[in-house]
């Protein structure tokens, strides 16, 4: 039961925690109920930074969800420029994260990093299209065995205020192991190589390390899906 509950915290929310239990601990000296109001604070800062296992499907070519949230937007887009993809469009898959979702970003399909380019901006809404193109983002060009390339935007979004990324340019990683984290709600696109069609729909909730968005080796056309 416990195990239910009580997840593995990500080191960047060490301090945060830290803080809004002291803070907690000034309002149980001003006031009990503010101090009631700090309690339910401290444990939900402590359940944004939560960062649990998950079991990563291994088998070869498939694309696993870099984060937790929903599948906000699905269709061609250009990568962004910075990573120097070329100006053809790839399909995008746009993953929401909410507030109360899990922020830990994890690699959708094993790969090398060839490129992390971080560029500022606005804090726009991420759920909206032009948060792509507007806001504070990093970017991540990552190289499949086979040669081909896909990328990996990590996106702020209104309340976000840092992007975390943990990784440099010549590491390899596998699928599902994790590479970074946005603190306080935001959005990750993923770019899939030309001709992977998504095998997720629009409104679907994707899990970080778990949930199939494509498969390489696979010649389905792109899913859709009912709301019911």
């Amino acid at each position: 039961m416990l195990s239910t509950f009580l997840k593995p915290m990500h080191r960047e929310g060490y301090r945060f925690v830290a803080v809004f239990a002291a803070a907690t601990a000034v309002l149980f000296w001003l006031a009990e109920p503010l101090g009631w109001i700090g309690v339910c604070l401290t444990v939900w800062c402590y359940y944004f930074f939560r960062d649990p296992p998950r079991v990563t499907p291994l088998r070869d070519g498939l694309v696993i969800s870099p984060a937790d949230g929903v599948v906000s937007m699905l269709g061609p887009a250009i990568p962004p420029e910075e990573l120097e993809l070329g100006p053809a469009a790839m399909t995008r898959i746009s993953v929401f994260m909410n507030i109360f979702n899990c922020h830990v970003n994890r690699l959708p399909i094993a790969g090398t990093i060839m490129k992390v380019a971080y560029r500022p901006g606005k804090f726009l809404n991420a759920s909206l299209d032009k948060a792509s193109v507007d806001n504070e983002r990093n970017a991540l060009a990552i190289r499949l065995p086979d040669g081909r390339d896909y990328a990996v935007v990590q996106i702020a979004g209104l309340v976000a205020r840092r992007i975390v990324c943990d990784v440099k340019a010549g590491q390899t990683l596998r699928t599902g192991e994790r590479f970074g984290m946005i603190r306080f709600g935001s959005r990750l696109d993923i770019y899939l190589p030309a001709g992977v069609q998504p095998l997720i729909a629009l409104g679907q909730s994707a899990l970080a390390g778990e949930t199939v968005l494509a498969d390489l080796a696979s010649d389905e056309p792109a899913r859709v899906g009912r709301t019911g």
